[in-house]
């Protein structure tokens, strides 16, 4: 990539037509990237697509590692989304049935192809970009955070019994989750995801009142 990065500009006010150019260059740049990756993705490509100059790219981001950055929270907003309302009601056994349910019929209706589009940018930028780590860790306990509200409530009910550990709990129903979706997308076989939801959803079982 030939062209020099600029330093971003503090943060303008933007009209409705400057945020919806911004966002249509955010989207272009995320679906770029989950396609190709984040390394692979030009700037070139990006203004191509969005069919934007490269002086407004430069506006809004400053540089490719601000665009980086800028689709990783597109793209965890775009997960926390797609896991409404159940994401926000994790408070129940039930309710956690009903989000692994959720998850595991998203993977079979994708043909188990795609994976996480937040996972992958996470494993292509968490070793190369010391800043792009900071947003997806950022990203990814927020995505905990509702998860571990949720078992909070359930304990402090008298749900589950008070050596049940929410933090730890919590951690690892996410991380089963990254991981039964990888193998889910490699083997092309929804039963890796269940497997590893249903897994730590029975050890969080075992700590019921």
């Amino acid at each position: 990539m030939s062209r020099t990065a600029r330093k971003p500009v503090s943060a303008p006010r933007l009209t409705a037509q400057g945020q919806a150019t911004k966002n249509r260059i955010v989207r272009a740049a995320a679906d770029l990237m989950a396609e190709r990756g984040a390394a692979r993705t030009t700037v070139e490509d990006v203004l191509e697509t969005a069919g934007v100059s490269a002086s407004q790219l430069y506006h809004y981001f400053g540089d490719k590692g601000g665009l980086v950055r800028a689709v990783v929270a597109f793209q965890a907003e775009a997960a926390f989304e797609r896991q409404q309302p159940f994401l926000d009601h994790l408070d129940s056994f039930d309710a956690l049935k009903a989000w692994r349910d959720q998850r595991v019929s998203l993977q079979i209706e994708n043909g188990c192809a795609g994976g996480c589009e937040l996972g992958a940018l996470a494993s292509e930028l968490v070793e190369s970009s010391p800043e792009a780590r900071a947003y997806l860790a950022a990203a990814f306990t927020r995505w905990q955070e509702p998860i571990r509200s949720g078992l909070h409530r359930m304990r402090e009910r008298g749900e589950m019994r008070a050596e049940a550990d929410p933090d730890r709990l919590s951690a690892a129903l996410l991380a089963a989750l990254q991981g039964g979706v990888l193998l889910t997308q490699i083997h092309r076989d929804p039963e890796h995801l269940a497997a590893a939801l249903d897994a730590v959803l029975d050890h969080i079982r075992s700590f019921a009142a």
